[in-house]
């Protein structure tokens, strides 16, 4: 493998890492937005550890043993604690998974102290060689469960390291911040992010930079996912909303969100309301002269739309934030989007006299 594992901006950490491989500390805590490749980093730097014959820069050779374990999934020094959603997800796919309970789905989010313990009972039992705990989120852990976790941060076994992959750190125990080593994850530098630009044949990539705040990797997975029309698509009927139904709108979105394939790409309500907020700000904006931050590719449109009128969407921005503090559990969806729609129609539509 060679350094192409990693997009450049990431090389230099990597670098650092990799210079100390057999002096880390047991514990790192990978921290940054979503998309800034932590989780990237945490996988490879997980193969790495476990390759039996690391290449000259530091990446797994993939071809030994070990490499086709991790590969295939199936590597036992490998310990992953994760959400139960996320556990649930990779279920449906195999035969006889059980549709959760209403109880179930509402502890998906967490990571519990029975997960938590379920690592520990393995690490009990002495294996001889480097084992690696990934935990992703880490900031998804219970009280109880982060308590747990601290013990055996407190106690590591010979030759075990726990990569701790965190989008909030402030959300950790301080406890557990001060027994990891921490590894910061930023935005890359203008330079690396036009050399992304150039390479990576996305359409409107550099409409979608400034949409995902400058995180290359965010825009990458969100072509992955084809989330890159649904915004294109989005915004479109956002533009006509003056001049449509809200409530015809408001049928078709929950026949996307409802679709098989919607939890797949990741399309959910909670995220339909991010978007809805970042078109509020940026018309906002674009009212006070200034150009917009997310949607770059829609400033005419915005310009047209919101005439001047920062205060209306301002407030209809605030007005959002209640909507998505309850999109997790919305009593009947499609009047949750109904109100929704309306209210943006009603709040940032010029009246014409």
């Amino acid at each position: 493998m060679s350094q192409h594992a990693l997009p450049e901006w990431l090389i230099s950490l990597w670098q650092d890492i990799t210079a100390r491989r057999d002096r880390l500390p047991h514990a790192l805590l990978l921290t940054g937005a979503p998309g800034s490749g932590k989780r990237l980093f945490a996988e490879q730097l997980c193969a790495a550890l476990l390759c039996q014959h690391p290449d000259s820069d530091g990446f797994a050779c993939g071809q030994c043993n070990a490499c086709h374990w991790l590969a295939s999934g199936n590597h036992p020094d490998v310990l992953r604690v994760v959400p139960a959603a996320d556990q649930e997800e990779a279920g449906e796919e195999g035969e006889g998974a059980e549709t959760p309970t209403k109880k179930e789905k509402s502890r998906s989010s967490q990571i519990v102290i029975d997960q938590v313990r379920a690592i520990q009972s393995v690490l009990e039992v002495g294996a001889g060689g480097r084992r690696v705990v990934i935990v992703e989120p880490a900031e998804a852990m219970n009280v109880a469960a982060a308590n747990a976790m601290l013990k055996m941060l407190e106690e590591p076994g010979q030759g075990t390291v726990f990569l701790l992959v965190c989008h909030a750190p402030r959300r950790l125990l301080p406890t557990i911040l001060s027994r990891c080593q921490r590894i910061d994850f930023g935005r890359p530098s203008a330079a690396q992010v036009k050399n992304w630009v150039a390479g990576c044949g996305i359409k409107d990539a550099e409409a979608l930079l400034g949409f995902c705040s400058g995180l290359p990797l965010l825009v990458e997975r969100m072509h992955q996912q084809g989330l890159d029309e649904a915004r294109r698509q989005f915004a479109t009927e956002l533009v006509r909303l003056p001049n449509s139904d809200p409530l015809k709108l408001a049928a078709q979105w929950e026949t996307r969100l409802k679709a098989k394939d919607a939890d797949e790409r990741g399309l959910s309500l909670a995220l339909l309301i991010s978007w809805i907020q970042r078109w509020l700000a940026d018309g906002a904006r674009v009212a006070n002269g200034i150009a917009p931050r997310f949607y770059l590719d829609y400033q005419t449109e915005l310009a047209a739309l919101s005439n001047g009128r920062s205060e209306a969407w301002t407030a209809c921005f605030r007005e959002f934030h209640t909507y998505r503090g309850v999109a997790q559990h919305p009593l009947n969806l499609r009047l949750f989007l109904e109100e929704m729609l309306l209210v943006l129609h009603r709040r940032t539509t010029v009246v014409r006299r």
